[in-house]
């Protein structure tokens, strides 16, 4: 499984940044792996130095023979925006997935 980040202008890419977006995208997604090929996170700072939730998350996973599943959050901090949106991600997957798996 692939991962790409993304960034606006006012979040910088950095390597504990990417770090930390693949260890929750790994320790979430893990386990449809063999399914997903790639996951692309776009991070987005909303109000920029004006306080409040203000990371948006955007994750985006491209399934094997799929159409790509995509969710959002938006949170405080990057770091809950992430968790956030890798948790909507696993149930929407879950959700997807087990609808094939009962065909």
């Amino acid at each position: 499984m692939q991962i790409q980040l993304n960034t606006d202008r006012n979040i910088e890419t950095t390597p504990q940044l990417q770090a930390q977006v693949e260890e929750a995208v790994n320790q979430t997604l893990g386990r449809f792996g063999d399914r997903i090929t790639r996951v692309e996170v776009h991070l987005t700072d909303v109000n920029s130095d004006k306080g409040g939730r203000d990371t948006r998350c955007v994750m985006e996973a491209r399934v094997a023979g799929m159409q790509p599943v995509a969710v959002d959050d938006l949170s405080r901090t990057v770091a809950q925006a992430v968790r956030a949106a890798a948790g909507k991600l696993e149930r929407a997957l879950e959700t997807r997935l087990g609808r094939l798996g009962r065909r």
